[in-house]
């Protein structure tokens, strides 16, 4: 039996409209945006240190190549 799979198959519109409310409740509204913004910036970061990451690879890869 897969668990995860039932416990995820019994989340609906009224348990997700019931984790935003308790989400406005806990942080409040003006705060939701500012936690977005930091959110996306932080994904912007990490997709833009992974494709420096990925052309550096290539040119060392293309360095190599010249070598042999």
């Amino acid at each position: 039996m897969n668990i995860p799979a039932i416990i995820l198959g019994m989340v609906g519109p009224w348990q997700i409209g019931l984790i935003v409310v308790i989400v406005l409740l806990l942080f409040g509204g003006k705060k939701i945006p500012e936690m977005m913004r930091g959110l996306g910036s932080g994904i912007k970061e990490f997709k833009d240190a992974s494709r420096e990451d990925d052309s550096s690879k290539k040119s060392e890869e293309k360095l190599e190549d010249k070598k042999s």
